[in-house]
């Protein structure tokens, strides 16, 4: 087994490699003067099993080059198996046709993954689960629930009255597992709330309504990722306008684009717990509310259960 990296998230990529008791491998991911990605792997993996990962994060399309080529590179290197470790799939929130004329791009990432000769893909916490079906056969998708990472973070907690909020009607599932895993590793009771958002364009809420009742209680919001952090400080507005005494925030991916951190800081949350899919900045680093979560232990076990041809569902539980 051979453990690469590209220049997306080395850090998370050695954590991984810690957890697995062995070295990154050595490759050079570098640009020409032109700008081109110039990729050189610096040690044989014929007949190997080649795992890289690489999340897609900003820069969305520098790292997703850099991916293609790394897969490519293996691929004629005549590596034996090439799994791509893609904890932040970028471009994943255009799933499907809203309106005429757009791409379908989380469908063309996959065909391009795919043609690149990539044979699994692992993913933490895809926008749309569908995703995994843009795959063909041959390519099977793991989608890890980072949720669980979250779970453990938040149940040593001393939580009053705790209530999970979905900040949308597409995140009630991923608000119930996270409430199941509370009251199934922690014997925590939770409630279970949804705001209903109306937007007026992307990235922009004009109205939101809350259902469900947060009155003196201790409230987290579950979602998975997190950009420009406006929904999310509305929400929390929401929350203690409806009687809510302390608001948290948990997603998978913060990528905190724009005025995300002067959100955060001037907002009435918390906490912003996310996991380490996505480097934080120094900005972000440096502000208070921000906690960030190693997801290294739970990529580490996938990768180990694939190699050793054990369950991945088996990390669900």
């Amino acid at each position: 087994m051979k453990l690469f990296s590209g220049n997306a998230n080395t850090r998370l990529a050695a954590e991984i490699a810690g957890q697995l008791g062995m070295n990154l491998g050595k490759i050079t991911v570098s640009r020409f003067a032109d700008g081109e990605v110039n990729v050189m792997v610096h040690e044989n993996v014929r007949g190997k099993d080649v795992y890289i990962v690489q999340p897609t994060c900003s820069p969305v399309n520098e790292n997703l080059m850099e991916l293609l080529l790394m897969v490519s590179t293996m691929r004629r290197s005549s590596a034996r198996r090439i799994t791509a470790v893609i904890p932040y799939y970028g471009y994943a929130r255009q799933d499907r046709k809203m309106q005429a004329r757009v791409p379908i791009s989380a469908a063309d990432v996959a065909r391009l993954l795919e043609a690149m000769g990539v044979d699994r893909v692992v993913a933490v916490d895809l926008h749309c689960g569908q995703i995994q079906g843009f795959f063909g056969p041959r390519v099977p998708v793991d989608n890890l629930d980072g949720g669980t990472v979250g779970v453990s973070y938040f149940g040593d907690k001393d939580l009053h009255n705790p209530v999970i909020v979905s900040p949308d009607a597409g995140g009630v599932y991923r608000a119930k597992k996270f409430r199941e895993g509370l009251a199934q590793k922690y014997d925590v009771d939770a409630g279970l709330a949804m705001i209903i958002k109306q937007r007026a364009r992307a990235n922009e809420v004009d109205r939101m309504d809350l259902v469900g009742s947060v009155v003196d209680s201790d409230v987290v919001i579950v979602d998975d990722m997190i950009d420009t952090a406006g929904t999310l400080a509305k929400a929390a507005d929401v929350l203690v306008t409806n009687g809510a005494r302390r608001v948290y925030s948990f997603a998978s991916h913060g990528l905190f684009s724009g005025p995300a951190n002067e959100r955060i800081v001037k907002s009435k949350l918390e906490e912003v717990v996310v996991l380490n899919t996505i480097p934080l900045t120094h900005a972000h680093e440096a502000n208070a509310k921000i906690v960030q979560l190693s997801v290294a232990p739970l990529i580490a076990q996938a990768i180990y259960n694939i190699h050793q041809k054990k369950s991945i569902s088996a990390l669900f539980k």
